[in-house]
């Protein structure tokens, strides 16, 4: 009986090592996380390129062709330039999960070429990334 109670208990040991294992690789299984800062200003004349509503519908056509999903929020950017002088612009910001900086690079070219700008703010972040679909729906 000792013995049946040895295995059984290492069984049960071992299960539940590989079951810890297996959570624990889920809670820290890393990925990256994209954030663009699109500026909507023309880099030469500091005047919007597009209203509002046009720069979100050019923007969800070039996000569109580039990834399968994508989130959009709206801010305000605001910097000081050489002279001193304040400016502000509507800004789009973009965070992409499940891709890679090539792709991310090659959406960026497309948004600068198309809202003329001289550069696109693109942060990389460490995250963890789950879709979560509920438990046993």
């Amino acid at each position: 009986m000792s013995k049946k109670f040895s295995v059984f208990t290492f069984i049960i040991a071992v299960t539940a090592c590989c079951l810890a294992g297996l959570n624990y690789y889920e809670l820290t299984r890393q990925d990256v996380q994209f954030v663009m800062y699109l500026g909507t200003n023309d880099k030469d004349s500091n005047i919007p390129v597009f209203n509002h509503d046009d720069a979100k519908i050019k923007l969800d056509e070039i996000l569109s062709k580039h990834f399968s999903g994508f989130t959009v929020a709206e801010a305000l950017g605001g910097w000081t330039d050489d002279n001193g002088k304040i400016s502000h612009e509507y800004t789009l910001v973009i965070y992409l999960s499940d891709t890679t900086i090539k792709k991310v690079h090659s959406a960026a070219d497309d948004l600068l070429r198309e809202f003329n700008q001289s550069s696109v703010l693109i942060q990389t972040n460490k995250t963890i990334t789950e879709f979560y679909a509920g438990q046993n729906l």
